[in-house]
């Protein structure tokens, strides 16, 4: 059962309300958000472009177009070198695309997921001494890659790195800094930029305008504005905290998506079916992402690449298609998995762990991941997915935390088990030896520092709401706290005690439910619930009998009432207008 709690936090509401000219449901939306102060609220309600920071506040910025402006006007030839993720697809975009417009020899190389591994390697720094490659310029990784920045220098190579990940620490934990002729990223400690939340495609976007400064070019504003709506995709897809620089990136990057000319974007939204008009954060994290990362996942991340650059319909449609079935491929294989998982919890004794580790031997490893990140949200646990590898004898995994639980720090302690592993508290990435799967199960879960309440998933609601409050002129107020995502969840309402009128299932796969409720004052609307339908019904006979679940299918009325967390929106149809509400939580 889940833990529900009111946030209910304390201001002066009459006062908020008066100064920002907002309903008081938004004042205290954004009071449980932090934002008490009114200049600091009409801030966040309207973010501007005026206020991104310069980018030549990152440390080593300067150098860095200094050496590209060099290597620019000599002919030098730059290789830039990025990652297979979103992130990294987009960072190279960026700057080979502002590269090349800029006059230099330049081209990129993405490392595979499963031959590779993520960022740089010797490889591709012996590949550029054999190619006679004068400069490698990272993006979306390279801080961490000490070996291949030394071995690329005692070549002769001139590095530039650009990246947002953490910096290797020393055993005296002072941080270790790569040998690179200029390293920007806004995680260094000596940096003095006021935003640490980047992802690698803002890194590099920064980058970029601020080599744009030096050079003369025909609507400079127009192009870093279309950079910045790229910037966007990476910022959702990468699931960078949306508040600060980031909440005006991905605001501004909206809009400018929703008017974008880039033939690449505009082949896969017609593909997927995404009206622009109504493009949101939602369609950057679930539909467009996921396409973009398909490539990297079950192909190459150049494919990814190639759409973004793709300037004839006909090739950007072809890579349109083959992106989405991908994506189709890759999220049949992962239900497939899901499901193999579930059973293996289930019938194998595993609903008392409190961290699930799950060998899936045929599972592909690059969808390992996303199927613990599932596992999390179905069981409230952290979960450790393991599969075969196509490279060696060695099993690979990804974990997926809770809050309560410092994944890396419990891996950390028995890194004997491990070939490699690293991540940070909420994700981790590891490699072992099959027979060592057991032995970890078994210790992650002796000395697991979980109560059975922290494994509770907590719900919590930042007013309770009546339906009757709920009007047109309230929930287009509401998309004032757009975009949402993490840091900047939607808020969530509650209402008790509604009647459930009638219900029919709907969907394409029969994965929702539409129900019309009833509240104790009267109010009726439709409501809409897309979650695990089966739990639903199993809910419903065990609380009130298989009686009330065959009067509801058979839309026969029924006695049964719920508590709802919910979000409004405003449903169009025929031209005409309706307000509902999209459950999300039900007892």
């Amino acid at each position: 059962m889940e833990n529900w709690f009111i946030k209910n936090k304390k201001a002066d509401f009459e006062y908020i309300m008066k100064e920002c000219g907002i309903s008081e449901v938004l004042a205290r939306c954004l009071v449980n958000r932090g934002l008490t102060d009114p200049e600091k609220i009409k801030v966040f309600l309207h973010p501007s472009l005026e206020d991104l920071y310069n980018p030549f506040l990152l440390k080593d910025m300067e150098k860095a177009c200094d050496i590209l402006q060099a290597k620019i006007i000599s002919g030098k030839t730059v290789r830039i070198v990025g990652d297979y993720d979103v992130d990294g697809v987009v960072s190279t975009y960026i700057l080979y695309r502002t590269l090349k417009m800029l006059g230099a020899k330049v081209d990129y190389e993405i490392p595979d997921r499963i031959h590779d591994g993520y960022g740089i390697n010797m490889r591709i720094v012996e590949e550029a001494k054999e190619q006679r490659i004068d400069t490698l310029l990272t993006c979306d990784n390279g801080i961490v890659a000490m070996e291949q920045v030394s071995k690329a220098k005692e070549y002769g190579m001139t590095v530039i790195i650009t990246d947002h990940h953490n910096l290797l620490e020393s055993e005296d934990n002072s941080v270790l800094i790569p040998e690179a002729d200029a390293v920007i990223n806004p995680k260094r400690p000596d940096c003095p930029y006021p935003f640490k939340g980047l992802c690698g495609a803002a890194v590099a976007y920064k980058l970029a305008v601020a080599l744009l400064d030096r050079f003369d070019i025909p609507d400079k504003d127009g192009y870093e504005k279309e950079l910045l709506s790229y910037t966007a995709i990476a910022t959702v897809c990468d699931v960078m905290e949306l508040v600060d620089e980031n909440r005006i990136i991905v605001k501004h990057g909206l809009d400018l998506l929703r008017n974008t000319s880039n033939t690449g974007l505009l082949s896969l939204m017609d593909v997927c079916r995404i009206n622009k008009e109504n493009l949101s954060a939602f369609h950057l994290g679930f539909i467009i992402g996921p396409c973009l990362n398909a490539s990297g996942r079950l192909d190459t991340a150049k494919k990814g690449l190639c759409l973004l650059l793709a300037d004839n319909k006909k090739e950007a449609l072809e890579l349109a298609v083959n992106l989405r079935s991908l994506n189709e491929a890759r999220k049949d294989m992962t239900e497939k998995c899901v499901e193999k998982a579930t059973a293996l919890i289930e019938k194998g004794n595993m609903l008392g762990d409190k961290v699930l580790v799950v060998y899936i031997p045929e599972c592909h490893e690059s969808i390992a991941g996303i199927i613990a990140g599932r596992l999390r949200e179905r069981y409230h646990r952290p979960a450790i997915v393991l599969a075969d590898s196509a490279e060696s004898e060695y099993v690979k995994g990804s974990g997926r935390s809770i809050n309560e639980y410092n994944m890396i720090e419990e891996l950390s302690k028995h890194r004997d088990l491990f070939i490699k592993v690293g991540g940070h508290p909420m994700a981790a990435g590891l490699s072992m030896l099959p027979e060592n799967i057991e032995i970890l199960r078994k210790v992650l879960n002796e000395n697991a520092p979980l109560t059975e309440e922290m494994l509770k998933p907590k719900v919590t609601i930042d007013v309770l709401l009546p339906l009757g409050y709920l009007n047109e002129k309230l929930v287009n107020e509401l998309r004032l706290l757009e975009p949402f995502g993490n840091g900047n969840s939607k808020p969530l309402f509650a209402e008790k005690d509604l009647t459930v009128k009638s219900l029919m299932i709907i969907g394409n796969n029969s994965n929702g439910i539409k129900m019309r409720v009833r509240n104790q004052y009267g109010r009726e609307m439709d409501a809409l619930y897309f979650g695990d339908i089966d739990r639903f019904f199993s809910y419903i006979n065990d609380t009130y009998g298989p009686d009330e679940v065959w009067r509801l299918k058979t839309g026969r009325g029924s006695n049964i009432k719920l508590t709802v967390t919910y979000y409004p929106n405003i449903n169009e149809y025929n031209g005409y207008k309706s307000i509902q509400i999209m459950i999300q939580n039900y007892r």
